[in-house]
């Protein structure tokens, strides 16, 4: 879809960042020297002299005109699923502020605990992080946290999103908990992704019918989610002023949707 372990999420690093792949050059460029007074260069692979003043145009225009080669655009791969255990405090704070307007925040932060009852290895926590190119967050929660299901356990599963599921992933969602019975998600959103739109809504409704716990992330959620996810070096988490204010507007919005 829509901002990103404990002892038994191995292999997972500390602290990531955001890396965007450059599709590498196939030449490198060579440094290119002026060629000496008298000296023959070649246009369009036919050497002449060197001019002096004006271009040979006779108009200061280039001497290869329309003709000139344009640098080809360079195509830049999807982006990944990124997962981690803490990640950076500034996309911390720049993906799951509660703004109306979520200009630039294009991709979703999802901080999950996962709970598998007594006999299980311990909590997973962590985060995973999406930019809309690939697999959704939540899919990929399903596809790296949670592959595997065991009826027999019971699952409790927290979900703490900078932006609440699109409508195809509400709709993946919902099938998920109608066939594995004993899990159960609960989703803190910090806003709401496109909640005027009627798919929006009806796939939000689909996942509270089949179980799901759906609310807006509380100022206190925010300091939670600072103090468990984020790599904070121990600083201490500001709420900007109108965190309190903005909860409220999402989630009487959220209330209007599921009524």
């Amino acid at each position: 879809m829509a901002d990103r372990k404990s002892s038994s999420s191995a292999g997972v690093s500390s602290r990531l960042t955001v890396r965007r792949k450059e599709k590498a050059e196939n030449e490198a460029k060579k440094e290119e020297k002026p060629p000496k007074e008298g000296e023959k260069v070649e246009v369009n692979g036919t050497s002449v002299p060197e001019e002096t003043g004006e271009a040979a145009t006779g108009n200061g225009a280039p001497a290869n005109g329309e003709n000139a080669e344009k640098p080809e655009p360079m195509e830049l791969p999807p982006f990944e699923i990124i997962t981690g255990d803490r990640m950076d405090p500034f996309f911390y704070k720049f993906q799951f502020k509660n703004v109306e307007y979520s200009s630039g925040r294009n991709k979703t932060f999802l901080c999950y605990l996962v709970d598998q009852g007594p006999g299980a290895s311990g909590l997973l926590r962590g985060f995973i992080e999406d930019e809309h190119a690939s697999g959704h967050a939540e899919e990929a929660f399903f596809q790296q946290v949670l592959p595997n299901y065991d009826p027999a356990l019971k699952y409790t599963v927290t979900w703490y999103m900078s932006s609440s599921p699109c409508s195809a992933c509400a709709m993946k969602l919902a099938e998920i908990l109608k066939a594995r019975k004993s899990l159960h998600l609960s989703i803190y959103s910090a806003r709401l992704f496109e909640w005027e739109e009627p798919e929006i809504q009806a796939g939000l409704k689909a996942l509270v019918a089949a179980g799901c716990k759906l609310r807006m992330m509380k100022p206190l959620d925010f300091t939670y989610t600072w103090n468990t996810f984020v790599e904070n070096d121990e600083q201490t988490f500001v709420l900007w002023e109108d965190c309190q204010e903005n909860y409220e507007y999402y989630q009487d919005k959220l209330a209007d949707i599921l009524q």
